[in-house]
């Protein structure tokens, strides 16, 4: 692979709807051999016989909950559906339902030029349940359950947390998941270094661009501090304030709605203690993130240049100056200048994330541990840059998460400190409400307005704001105000999903397609909550299919969930400790990113020379893109980064969804 610099050019800020453009495992040095590599093909086997040619029945996996609306999706051509219908049977082989097809939705692609809905609200009995397609046409889905709300997303939220706890770095590991051992310990001893200078690579071959280092990190003044711990962010070994904030906040505000189901409360507090390690009160400095992704490809090797175990790190035996020193020694980077104001996306994020946890501490009677926080959480909001213009500061590089939008974050702390002074009988309560109130106007007033999601966190704001102000108005925001943007941020889930034939309310021709459908299942879940209308709730039902087996390629893309899942997660303890066979050792409760373009995927995948090869097929050995359609495809391939790559954001954002689904 040829690399040629763009001397002098630097990055041009990436379109509002663009995020992890370049959030990618991969090391262009390595490329070229890694493209040679053939892959393993996993065949996951049909889960009860069908004829060939026949349609495709699609059902949530995981299962329905008793009583709400419940729909299923027959796909095939117009003539083999013209006339079909179908059933439900039971695990006793007796048929519990019948009836028609519903109208067409739509055409997905030339193979199967029509899709009709298949009503099964009408099936209430808990049970364990299959659809069978009778008429003129052909076709068995996969099994799922009719059971409560709790039976069905408790499972989902503790293998969400398997997760998390995959993810963990440092010496608190679980060796009972994923055979995890400590890792990075030279973080115990962290050097703090200069903000990194970044230019622009362009593959000769491929047209590709990365950002790589201009030049050698230099050190600066702080260290060494101790910053062990916490979790990966996706699936390198990088940890980054931005993301483990937002995860973190979402474990907390799922804690404080349904308890400690399956070590949420554990698992919250190990992304607070590493926050805590990442605020420095004394010299009030934001430490933003333990590592590099890229390094210069020659003199400076870092995190992507590498496929390996986490605790290979700390076995290399390196000096200062050799390639691969900073990989040992991970350099931390800061946020701001000590003192300095920061960023107020970031700043929101993690303020709301000690204003969580001292409402947590709270809750747990620990008033003195829920002042301290609180305090903590008052001292970042207090080091935020409110006059801030231009480009907002995430991580190094920003190109991995991009962000235009920060009158949400900020909302989204002064409501959680007025929350949590208020409990504590803080005098600050009312002086954060109003700053909360304030925010939300400008925020509804912006032009910067999407969806729930790590760039946006205004539904979460939103809906603690509608506790603060308990019917009343404040500095011009009515309760009405942020209920009418909840119902906003749904309406244009429901317009693209009126569109779609699988009613998917989510863009699936970029990146992080599932993640925010699990937004919209929140927020769906927020408004109702909030103003007791349950006009959404149907679509968040159509939402949770979607992601759990309801969609074109009939696969879950939640690792474990349902009969069909992801077998390739990008993500180097997977491939490397894990079975790559759907059995075993998998990475449990893994969220992925889902489909993507047809141009994103083509776009060269993160392969090394160590990496496992792993490529699955949909049932009966049928190539994934026999389901691709409407510019969507979706591949289960080693390297598919753009499809398979699980991080704690998405997590964070399903484990929230499932919580409130359960509540």
């Amino acid at each position: 692979m040829n690399i040629s610099l763009d001397s002098g050019l630097r990055r041009t800020p990436p379109a509002p709807s663009t995020r992890r453009t370049s959030r990618r495992l991969r090391s262009a040095a390595l490329l070229a051999t890694a493209a040679a590599m053939a892959s393993t093909v996993v065949a996951l086997a049909p889960p009860v016989s069908a004829a060939p040619g026949d349609a495709e029945v699609r059902v949530n996996q995981v299962g329905y909950i008793v009583g709400e609306t419940k729909q299923a999706f027959a796909m095939g051509t117009s003539s083999n559906l013209s006339d079909a219908g179908f059933k439900v049977v039971d695990e006793n082989g007796t048929t519990v339902a019948t009836g028609g097809l519903g109208t067409s939705t739509g055409g997905w692609n030339t193979a199967y030029d029509s899709v009709h809905t298949i009503d099964l609200t009408s099936v209430n009995t808990p049970g364990t349940y299959h659809v069978e397609l009778t008429g003129t046409a052909g076709g068995t889905s996969p099994t799922f359950k009719i059971a409560t709300a709790h039976d069905l997303m408790d499972p989902l939220i503790s293998d969400n947390i398997k997760f998390f706890q995959a993810q963990r770095d440092g010496r608190d590991v679980i060796s009972s998941v994923m055979n995890r051992q400590p890792s990075h310990l030279a973080d115990e001893n962290a050097t703090v270094y200069n903000n990194p200078d970044y230019q622009k690579a362009t593959d000769e071959t491929t047209g590709e661009q990365y950002d790589i280092l201009a030049a050698p990190l230099t050190t600066a003044a702080g260290g060494p501090r101790n910053v062990s711990g916490g979790w990966f962010d996706a699936g390198d070994f990088l940890k980054f304030t931005h993301t483990t904030a937002y995860a973190t906040a979402e474990l907390l505000l799922a804690k404080r709605d349904i308890g400690t189901t399956g070590g949420m409360s554990a698992e919250a507090q190990h992304g607070v203690d590493w926050l805590d390690k990442m605020w420095d009160g004394n010299s009030k400095t934001l430490y933003a993130q333990v590592g590099i992704g890229i390094g210069n490809f020659d003199t400076i090797k870092a995190d992507h240049d590498h496929w390996r175990l986490p605790e290979a790190d700390d076995q290399l035996n390196v000096q200062p100056g050799d390639p691969d020193y900073l990989v040992k020694h991970r350099p931390l980077l800061r946020a701001a200048a000590p003192g300095g104001k920061i960023s107020p996306n970031l700043a929101g994020k993690v303020a709301a994330a000690f204003a969580l946890a001292a409402q947590s501490a709270f809750a747990d009677n620990n008033t003195t541990l829920a002042q301290n926080y609180l305090d903590k959480a008052a001292d970042v909001y207090d080091h935020t840059d409110f006059d801030h213009t231009g480009e907002l500061f995430t991580v190094y590089p920003k190109t991995y998460y991009p962000e235009n939008s920060w009158l949400d974050d900020v909302e989204f702390a002064a409501s959680e400190m007025a929350l949590a002074a208020q409990q504590i009988g803080d005098s600050r309560a009312g002086t954060w409400k109003e700053n909360a109130a304030t925010w939300a106007r400008a925020y509804l007033d912006s032009t910067t307005k999407k969806t729930l999601g790590i760039g946006d966190v205004s539904a979460l704001a939103h809906y603690d704001l509608l506790t603060l102000l308990n019917g009343s108005t404040l500095n011009d925001v009515s309760p009405a105000n942020l209920t009418a943007d909840l119902s906003r941020q749904l309406d244009d889930g429901v317009t693209r999903a009126n569109g779609d034939p699988f009613r998917a309310g989510s863009v699936y021709t970029d990146f992080d397609a599932v993640p925010n459908t699990f937004g919209l299942i929140a927020t769906a879940r927020l408004y109702s909550k909030a103003t007791g209308d349950h006009g959404y709730d149907a679509f968040a039902t159509q939402q949770r299919s979607w992601v759990l087996g309801a969609n074109s390629w009939g696969t879950s893309f939640v690792i474990g969930a349902g009969q069909v899942f992801p077998h390739c997660p990008v993500h180097a303890v997977a491939n490397l400790a894990g079975s790559l066979n759907g059995t075993g050792t998998i990475l449990r409760g893994a969220v992925v990113n889902g489909p993507n373009s047809e141009e994103k995927l083509a776009q060269s995948l993160a392969l090394f020379p160590e990496t496992k090869p792993c490529e699955s097929t949909s049932p009966g050995n049928v190539a994934w893109s026999s389901f691709d359609g409407h510019n969507a495809r979706y591949f289960d391939k080693a390297g598919a980064w753009q499809t398979v790559e699980s991080a704690i954001d998405f997590n964070s954002m399903a484990l929230l969804a499932f919580s409130l689904t359960a509540g």
